[in-house]
C-alpha cells in the first residue's frame, strides 16, 4: 500500500478532476482525504498501486508530490486513548508521523519519517494486542 501526496488547485472541480484520472485508468481509492492550507489543495490518498495512482495523476496534468510506504494499524475502537498511546510510541522512538488518516477498513494509516523504526513500534504494538486478545 502507498499514500500519495497529490497538490490540487484550490478551486471547483480540482478534485473531480482526479477523480475522474483514476476512474478512468481503473485504479482506485482505499483511503485518505484533502485539505486546503494557504491557499494550495493537499491530498493524502491510499492506494494498493502507488505506481498505477502515480502514472494516471500525471498523465492528467496532476502533481503527485510523493509516493509513500504506509503503516497500518488496527486499534482498539472501544478502549478511548489508543491514538495517544501509539504515537506517543513512536514519540518516544523518535518517529514522527507525517500524515495520519483512516482507510475505508477503519483502519490507521500513517506515514512517517523513519519507516524502520517505525515498523519497529508497529509490529510491537500488534504483538501486544495480538497477545491481549489471545488472553
Amino acid at each position: 500500500m502507498n499514500d500519495l501526496s497529490i497538490l490540487l488547485d484550490d478551486r471547483p472541480g480540482a478534485l473531480a478532476a482526479m477523480g475522474d484520472a483514476l476512474g478512468n485508468a481503473g485504479v482506485s481509492i482505499e483511503g485518505g482525504g484533502v485539505f486546503v492550507a494557504d491557499g494550495r489543495g493537499i491530498a493524502h490518498f491510499l492506494f494498493h498501486d502507488g505506481d498505477a495512482a502515480r502514472e494516471a495523476l500525471e498523465r492528467a496534468g496532476i502533481t503527485v508530490l510523493a509516493v509513500n510506504e504506509v503503516l497500518v494499524q488496527r486499534l482498539k475502537q472501544d478502549e478511548p486513548g489508543q491514538l495517544g498511546k501509539i504515537a506517543r510510541r513512536m514519540a518516544d522512538a523518535g518517529v514522527n508521523i507525517e500524515v495520519m488518516y483512516s482507510d475505508h477498513d477503519h483502519q490507521l494509516i500513517l506515514v512517517v519519517d523513519d519507516m524502520a523504526k517505525g515498523r519497529e513500534v508497529s509490529e510491537d504494538w500488534m504483538r501486544e494486542v495480538n497477545a491481549a486478545r489471545s488472553a
